[in-house]
């Protein structure tokens, strides 16, 4: 679109007034280079006043094409160039601004070190701003030279400022001198008092937090200063009643204090108490709903949790809501449930879902093994640029390994710039589960040795599973070395049970025995289990025993242990001890667990177990293996 105006004849041809009225109409690129080439023509460009204007009009823009050409404008026009901006920083705050509150705060610093070094004055603006941009970046110590400085300076008492100074020192984690800045305020204000108490939370330090709570002046007591010490104590079940007091002592209510309260009644597990809160709050937001969903999903209640979906108003229905009702299906196995929730969100809600939805939806996905949804998702994730170096990328790994496709899940690895941990460990799980040990055993030792990225326990778990699956004992074993003495990684259960499994499998039962003797931790039951599988398929009649006793000591309601102590006296055909632990399952009210197969099928999984008749189609199913089942008469020939 072309910029167009006219003169009248009482303006002159390079009058500035057409140039700005043309200033609010610009939007583009194409809109810069017209206004550019205008003030270039006419001789505007050596106009102070115009040039002011443009950089104040544009810098403050949220195209980032006028920022930059404003940006242009200063550097080249006025940096250092007009002697009344020495004196005055206005502009030069203007474009410090737009750096400390864009997406280059680092180059705030770097503008602010020139005024210093150039003599530009700098006031208590300059000062807010710079601190500001090292508060965003974590320049705690380019921040403490600022500090420095401003003690040296008149304006260094100033409120605001010191008020600045304690946001950086919290915003970085610097407690203690975030405290030293606020016991050498002579005036405190609310947001002091606020600033500190939001830090003590922040860091675990409810009681500090109470404590200043309690001593500050009634009037400097606002709501900020409420919530804070609510969303403090309702983190914990030990200090939710505390907060709940609270609750009703305070003077006001606003929606963050419901929503501080009903999170913490969540988190706690205390949907009642939620529910009531729920009900009673004057107005609620998409935050409101989006903890009750979470809520009621994550202990079970997915029906209640769906209801509020469906009931909260459109208007409340964001990605969040959304995401808390896909993950409330994930994770009570209802896949297909939070497919269709994520096909609705970005149909009929025209809402672009975020990593967390994708993430979701993937392992949604992953778990139902389809493919084809699989291949339409990652579609999606490249024709709008999403970047797969966080979580979206682990979970694409993830889907192809589970969907069965390992080598499209390495490919989508090998195309990730800047791979995390997370990458690396989904890609090791993939191979586990793939039974290819060894390529998982190679990618560990070349994600320590070419890409220097320190593994986790996490990762010791991927690969000492793709050793116990691929026989690989001497890896498994210098792994849990490495895991120990190099990386002073402390084994967790899930790793001794995975050196268990490796050694039960290759036969070394005594050793695995031995591993579980000697744990520092005490062995859960799927160690034990792991342990006794090995003694029935190693025929190891002894240790089975001792280790079978433990086992129903340990959860006696559980028919598995009994059925492989059976095996094993089967396998030695000692019938009377059969017979005995088959009469102790029968006094004990125990069956053995049907053996179950699954498959999907358009989206829809089907169940069947031992002698199972149960399926809508089992006539058209078993007539069909009948039909297999019946030699062809050709092919019978044929081998005659």
């Amino acid at each position: 679109m072309q910029l167009s105006v006219s003169a009248n004849s009482n303006q002159p041809w390079n009058s500035a007034l057409p140039t700005l009225h043309l200033l609010r109409r610009c939007k583009s690129q194409n809109h810069i280079n017209q206004i550019h080439a205008r003030i270039i023509t006419t001789g505007l460009i050596t106009n102070t006043s115009l040039t002011t204007k443009i950089v104040l009009n544009f810098i403050s823009s949220p195209h980032s094409s006028l920022v930059r050409f404003a940006r242009h404008i200063f550097f080249t026009r006025h940096a250092l160039r007009d002697p009344r901006e020495l004196e005055d920083p206005f502009l030069w705050n203007a474009v410090i601004k737009s750096y400390s509150h864009g997406s280059e705060p680092v180059k705030a610093l770097k503008l602010f070190t020139d005024m210093l070094e150039n003599g530009v004055s700098v006031d208590r603006f300059s000062f807010s701003l710079v601190l500001k941009a090292c508060s965003r970046v974590g320049s705690v110590r380019e921040g403490m030279q600022i500090h420095g400085l401003l003690r040296k300076l008149e304006i260094g008492d100033d409120l605001y400022l010191q008020n600045c100074l304690i946001s950086l020192y919290l915003r970085c984690g610097f407690m203690e001198s975030a405290h030293k800045v606020f016991c050498r305020m002579e005036k405190l204000d609310s947001v002091s008092y606020n600033s500190m108490i939001d830090g003590y939370v922040k860091c675990g330090m409810v009681d500090s937090a109470r404590l200043l709570f309690d001593s500050m002046p009634v009037e400097e007591k606002n709501l900020n200063s409420w919530n804070s010490m609510i969303c403090g104590y309702a983190q914990s079940e030990d200090g939710l009643e505390v907060a709940r007091k609270l609750f009703d002592e305070m003077p006001e209510r606003d929606l963050v204090s419901w929503n501080s309260m009903i999170d913490g009644c969540v988190k706690c597990g205390k949907m009642e108490d939620a529910r009531e809160l729920f009900d009673r709050m004057p107005k609620k937001d998409a935050v409101s709903w989006a903890s009750m969903i979470d809520g009621y999903a994550k202990s079970g209640s997915v029906e209640i949790a769906e209801a509020m979906f469906k009931a909260m108003p459109e208007r409340d229905r964001d990605v969040i809501s959304c995401n808390a009702m896909m993950a409330g299906y994930l994770q009570n196995g209802m896949f297909m449930e939070a497919l269709l929730v994520f096909h609705y969100m970005k149909g009929k809600c025209k809402l672009t879902p975020d990593d967390t939805s994708l993430s979701i939806v993937l392992s949604a996905i992953a778990q139902m093994g389809n493919f084809d949804q699989g291949i339409a998702i990652h579609g999606y994730i490249e024709q709008n640029k999403v970047s797969l170096a966080g979580k979206v990328g682990v979970s694409l790994i993830n889907m192809y390994s589970k969907c069965g496709s390992v080598e499209d899940a390495m490919s989508v690895f090998g195309n990730i710039e800047g791979k995390n941990v997370d990458h690396w460990n989904a890609m090791i799980g993939g191979l586990a589960i793939h039974g290819l040990g060894e390529s998982a055993f190679d990618s560990f030792m070349e994600m320590e040795r070419v890409s220097s990225i320190e593994p986790d326990d996490i990762t010791f778990i991927g690969v000492l599973s793709a050793c116990v699956h691929s026989g690989l004992v001497k890896e498994g074993l210098m792994c849990f070395e490495i895991m120990r003495r190099i990386h002073r990684l402390k084994p967790k259960l899930q790793h001794y049970g995975c050196i268990v499994d490796i050694l039960g499998r290759a036969g070394y039962v005594e050793e695995a025995w031995r591993v579980v003797e000697e744990m520092p931790i005490e062995a859960n039951d799927v160690i034990w289990r792991t342990l006794l599988s090995a003694c029935r398929n190693h025929g190891k009649l002894s240790i089975g025993e001792v280790v079978a006793k433990r086992l129903i000591d340990l959860d006696s309601s559980n028919s598995s242990s009994y059925v492989l102590l059976s095996n094993i006296y089967a396998g030695f055909g000692m019938w009377k001890k059969v017979n005995m632990v088959r009469t102790m399952m029968k006094e004990r009210n125990l069956k053995k667990i049907p053996g179950c197969s699954w498959i999907e099928h358009e989206g829809i999984v089907h169940e069947f177990f031992v002698q199972d008749k149960s399926h809508p189609r089992v006539a058209e199913m078993h007539s069909l293996l009948d039909i297999m089942s019946t030699p062809d008469p050709e092919i019978t020939c044929c081998w005659n």
